[in-house]
């Protein structure tokens, strides 16, 4: 019986991989900030189901992890801010990215010497190069890193803000790992912009970032359709099992996976939302940012080879999430 801890299990991801680990048998200590995010997830299951909570409030304070961590075998570490809204860019993403990095990874070392394994989500934020743009001559890979400063961090453009959070977070990841030489090995998930069908708690007002941009193409909000600025994107699906199957493959310790499963443009969304849902049309945009321009390609080579990711086309990605968000229209 293995017991993996799976921090901030009420998010979007995490609550694919939380899934997961309970279908294939895994006992789960699921960290939330709150009982009633814990007494959401509980719902979501048998009462019999091998899953058990710690409240972790704030996972950028002091030793957050010390007691959640003891007398698991596995760590997932899922919990980072993904947002746009940054009044302060240290304490409202990067703070949170990289101390809760630090803290879960410190704890592991210093209350939970028995884990060999750690599995961190980081983000396509740390391999993209922001200064380069469309940069048609080049394929990204796990060999890419954000160059990205901390004063650029700092600065007023929250997309930077962000990005940078988990170029940071997942620099000291692998910092420690070499500095602190610990008992475990690391691998981090690098994925773009994430869509598909949600788990965790979600209304209308708190759906998802990634997913948020779909809702408003159905809702009728989007007037036209919007440029598509980061054209890489995957399933959740995708990203939860690359989880899972990266603590059970030993070719990913110590390894970066690019969790990619192609590139799109709310153009094609938009086709794909109206193909499918024909009620909505009136609705969803058909007329707006068009570009022709050729961008960056992506590799998921890695992935495929080492962890077994058969990708889920944006097709299917589209329409299960969208058989969600018609019930709110």
């Amino acid at each position: 019986m293995t017991i993996a801890l799976l921090t901030g299990a009420s998010g979007f991801i995490a609550g694919h991989v939380l899934k997961i680990l309970l279908e294939k048998g895994y006992t789960v200590k699921a960290t939330v900030r709150s009982q009633s995010k814990a007494d959401y997830l509980k719902g979501l299951y048998p009462a019999d189901a091998k899953l058990s909570f710690a409240i972790v409030e704030d996972i950028a304070a002091p030793n957050a992890f010390d007691e959640a961590v003891k007398g698991v075998d596995v760590v997932v570490h899922t919990a980072s801010p993904f947002h746009f809204k940054v009044t302060d860019p240290v304490n409202d993403l990067l703070d949170p990215a990289i101390k809760g990095t630090t803290s879960i990874l410190h704890a592991t070392k210093n209350f939970a010497p028995q884990v060999k394994r750690v599995i961190i989500t980081s983000s396509f934020a740390a391999i993209i190069n922001g200064a380069k743009g469309d940069w048609p001559e080049h394929t990204y890979s796990e060999a890419d890193w954000n160059p990205v400063t901390w004063e650029e961090a700092i600065g007023t453009n929250p997309a930077t803000t962000y990005r940078a959070s988990k170029t940071f977070a997942e620099k000291t990841a692998w910092d420690f790992v070499e500095k602190e030489k610990p008992n475990f090995t690391i691998t981090t998930i690098n994925p773009p912009l994430v869509w598909g069908p949600m788990i965790h708690d979600v209304t209308p007002e708190t759906v998802n970032t990634s997913n948020a941009n779909v809702w408003a193409l159905v809702n009728g909000s989007q007037a036209t359709i919007p440029a598509t600025p980061t054209p890489a994107w995957v399933d959740v699906r995708n990203v939860a099992e690359a989880h899972v199957n990266a603590l059970e493959t030993p070719a990913a310790e110590n390894q970066r996976y690019f969790i990619v499963a192609g590139k799109y443009s709310y153009k094609e969304v938009s086709d794909i939302v109206l193909k499918n849902f024909p009620e909505l049309t009136g609705k969803v945009p058909t007329e707006g940012v068009i570009s022709s321009k050729k961008l960056y390609d992506v590799d998921n080579s890695k992935s495929k080879k080492d962890l077994g990711i058969e990708y889920i086309s944006l097709e299917q990605s589209v329409v299960d999430l969208t058989k969600q968000l018609v019930a709110w229209v």
